[in-house]
């Protein structure tokens, strides 16, 4: 996902009805959403690169699920850091390849670094990668046992605009 932080929210009916229709099938062709919106090509094209421009449609890699790698467990850990050494211990953590988004929450925990692992033995190795990365002071892990409700965006999307 583009680092863009000057997105916009959606503005109209158009913008939420090629989301929707992007979020229902993300493969969908320009041509496939014109037909499903009943918008012209031309209007799906032009709103499609104003949201790759603005950094707001995530990665497609985001649609892999990480069993489909063998990566059976998830977890978050999080990470204390020194403060002078914040850029370097996110320079560490980005060459760790099994931390699948990295957040700056508010309060007491610096760094939140999802991450994805093979088994548990794994989940260690990767929990110890990270807290042995320049700046961390240390960490916290917690695995994840179910997902009741995956990431999504159709009922946040069917909201907007009303």
């Amino acid at each position: 996902m583009a680092t863009n932080k000057d997105h916009r929210p959606i503005r109209d009916a158009i913008d939420r009805a090629v989301l929707e229709a992007l979020d229902a099938d993300s493969r969908m062709t320009v041509l496939a959403i014109a037909h499903r919106t009943g918008l012209a090509r031309g209007t799906v094209q032009a709103r499609l690169e104003r949201y790759e421009s603005q950094g707001a449609l995530r990665d497609n890699s985001v649609r892999i699920a990480p069993e489909a790698l063998g990566l059976f467990i998830s977890a978050h850990v999080a990470a204390e850091l020194d403060q002078h050494r914040i850029d370097v211990a996110v320079e560490g953590l980005r060459a760790i390849p099994e931390i699948v988004e990295c957040l700056a929450p508010a309060g007491e925990t610096d760094l939140l670094c999802r991450v994805v692992a093979r088994d548990p033995d794994d989940l260690y190795r990767v929990s110890e990668e990270i807290r042995l990365c320049p700046g961390i002071l240390r960490t916290r892990t917690s695995m994840f046992l179910r997902q009741p409700i995956p990431y999504r965006m159709g009922p946040l999307l069917a909201t907007l605009g009303n």
